[in-house]
């Protein structure tokens, strides 16, 4: 048994909120340079090359890469041979959160109630997943979602007989219905099987995956090549002004599901597609 302080969680998720608004991924990174490279549409590639410049301002200056610091989603894979002292792991990873937006000046985005519509002001509470898992570490993952790219996500409970040619309609319509409003070039996430919700957090989780890891599924990843070459044929491209660019990886994540369905959720992110990873 391992004893972590939850003081130690809550200063992780306060310096994971600050460097994710403030630096892209490696991998986010140089998908973004090949796609500047290989653009051939000239506005497509102008925008692409600003992106690339923002990136590199937002670094330099220690401003966000993005003015929608979104709201925090936080996974945190807990082994269950840990053992954890301090203040309860909600309020820890929340007060994590609270310190990253106000000491980082991030913006803050979160309101208390849907419908009132009054902002907590610190952009807490974050939305906050765990699982058990062997070992004796904590592997926390924090992803500021904006909202231009969450508002387009979709969940279809599509019946077993629409197979996989009915995922990839699923897929490409929601692609197609985003357009210009998710910010593309985009990461799009997909969920396939579960249940109703299940599938939704797949899609979500799978936005984390580095785009440079395709499914060890053969079949799925054939299926996500194959997705992303239809998306980016669909000519929406970077900004939605036009171009080859128009999504940087489709990253699928499945799983058992009932006989009676075949649950798909897309969840898209913009070429902001912010996460970072710390094992404690």
């Amino acid at each position: 048994m391992r004893t972590i302080r939850t003081s130690v969680i809550t200063e992780n998720i306060k310096d994971m909120c600050i460097e994710a608004n403030h630096f892209l991924s490696e991998d986010m990174k140089e998908r973004l340079v090949r796609a500047a490279d290989n653009e051939t549409s000239p506005l497509g590639k102008k925008i692409l090359c600003q992106l690339k410049e923002n990136l590199q301002i937002a670094g330099e200056d220690m401003i966000p890469i993005c003015q929608d610091t979104g709201m925090a989603v936080v996974f945190m894979e807990i082994g269950q041979d840990v053992h954890l002292e301090g203040d309860f792991l909600e309020d820890a990873v929340n007060e994590g959160v609270r310190r990253g937006y106000t000491e980082g000046y991030l913006r803050k985005s979160v309101v208390k109630d849907p419908l009132l519509r009054e902002n907590t002001k610190d952009n807490t509470p974050a939305v906050i997943y765990t699982e058990i898992v062997p070992g004796d570490k904590i592997t926390i993952t924090v992803a500021p979602k904006g909202f231009g790219s969450e508002n387009m996500s979709r969940i279809f409970m599509l019946k077993p007989a629409d197979g996989i040619e009915g995922v990839k309609e699923a897929v490409v319509s929601a692609v197609r219905d985003a357009g210009p409003n998710a910010c593309p070039p985009m990461v799009v996430g997909v969920g396939i099987g579960g249940t109703f919700e299940k599938c939704a957090l797949m899609a979500k989780r799978a936005l984390t995956r580095p785009v440079d890891s395709p499914s060890s599924i053969p079949y799925v990843r054939e299926l996500e090549k194959e997705l992303l070459e239809m998306i980016n044929k669909t000519g929406i491209g970077p900004a939605g002004l036009g171009g080859d660019s128009t999504a940087f990886a489709v990253n699928i994540e499945t799983y058992p599901t009932h006989i009676a369905g075949l649950p798909v959720a897309v969840n898209i992110c913009c070429h902001v597609n912010r996460h970072i990873i710390r094992v404690i």
